[in-house]
């Protein structure tokens, strides 16, 4: 499709911005959050957790080294619902690409738009919050496209894991070499972390979002690893069921992100929506075990409530956020379970964080 066709952005506040279009020619609507990473594109388009949402690359030129399929797909497919950018380039200079960024798009179906003020929207989010929003090269009419942005659920309440995890239960790792047997409940995992499961000895069976407990405990696991995903962890009552009876089993549990949130509503802990979320690369985090501080890749518009932490008699804060002090790690006092609000296996992003899964390991060791 040439960039050079008209496209509209609109906000659900009603905000406009006008540009040219990229992806396919179309219409595509969900929450609209902004990425602060300066590159690992392909991977943000990939990461299951963003499924529902309309990303806003903050960086100035996207595209510019194309696409490689081979080592960059965190998923099986691309999982935004749509793509903000300031400059989008149409070729690349990458002689292992695969092809352009355009292709990628008009490959999985996503609409885009370029040519945008990319500062402004971060401000105005960072202001107002976040809120859905359309992206449009058929409708260039604000009114006409407000009348469909009204139809773009609310991220509040909904649930998306069951739209993005497994259909099938499948295995990573050598079952004749490794040390453990990890049951890993995929609620949009990333395949970057099942990598760093497997390379430091675990044998995974990942299991579909809504498999029972006693499915799971059929296979005869060492371990629990709760994943990443997309939606509200409040609307996932059956997610929540599941997490506290493995915590209970005494079984090693470790959760990332989504299966953070679960851990802490499995411990009578609540979630809460968040402003604006967090998304980038280097968001700082303190560690309160080792008082050390680390830089992380983080992904998520949910958060833990501190207060109801504080008053648990069972559940520890383990890492804090140095920006706005929300809760990026916990742990059980009672039960070998941990879990953090961001992403260790860093994909994109510094790898600060990794020693978290030697640290599973260890306890999967111990038990």
């Amino acid at each position: 499709m040439s960039q050079k066709k008209e496209a509209l952005l609109l906000l659900e506040d009603g905000t406009a911005y006008r540009g040219l279009a990229l992806g396919i020619h179309g219409t595509t609507g969900g929450e609209i959050c902004f990425n602060t990473g300066m590159t690992g594109y392909q991977e943000i388009y990939t990461d299951p957790s963003y499924y529902g949402q309309i990303i806003v690359n903050t960086t100035s030129h996207i595209g510019n080294y194309g696409v490689q399929l081979e080592d960059e797909e965190e998923s099986g497919s691309v999982k935004i619902r749509g793509m903000v950018c300031n400059t989008f380039s149409p070729i690349y200079s990458r002689f292992t690409a695969d092809f352009s960024l355009q292709e990628y798009f008009e490959r999985a179906k996503i609409v885009g738009i370029s040519n945008i003020d990319t500062r402004h929207i971060v401000r105005h989010v960072r202001q107002k919050g976040v809120m859905n929003a359309m992206i449009s090269s058929e409708i260039l009419d604000e009114a006409e496209l407000m009348v469909e942005l009204k139809k773009v659920p609310s991220m509040d309440g909904l649930e998306l894991s069951s739209f993005v995890s497994t259909s099938e239960a499948y295995y990573m790792g050598d079952e004749a070499s490794s040390k453990w047997r990890v049951a890993v409940m995929d609620y949009g995992i990333k395949k970057s972390i099942l990598n760093n499961l497997t390379s430091r000895g675990c044998y995974c069976k990942i299991f579909p979002a809504q498999t029972s407990f006693s499915e799971v405990m059929d296979w005869n696991p060492d371990g629990f690893f709760i994943s990443n995903g997309p939606g509200d962890p409040a609307s996932m009552a059956y997610a929540v069921d599941n997490v506290t009876k493995m915590v209970e089993t005494g079984k090693p549990l470790f959760g990332i992100c989504l299966g953070h949130q679960l851990l802490a509503l499995s411990s009578g802990i609540n979630t809460y929506k968040m402003h604006h979320g967090h998304r980038g690369l280097n968001h700082p985090v303190k560690n309160l075990i080792t008082g050390l501080c680390e830089i992380t890749s983080q992904n998520h518009g949910f958060a833990v409530n501190p207060e109801e932490i504080e008053r648990h008699p069972d559940v520890e804060i383990t890492h804090v956020n140095l920006n706005d002090k929300t809760i990026e790690g916990i742990r059980r006092k009672d039960y070998p379970a941990f879990s953090v609000q961001y992403h260790p296996e860093a994909s994109p992003g510094p790898h600060d964080s990794r020693y978290l899964f030697d640290n599973f390991t260890e306890l999967l060791q111990k038990a």
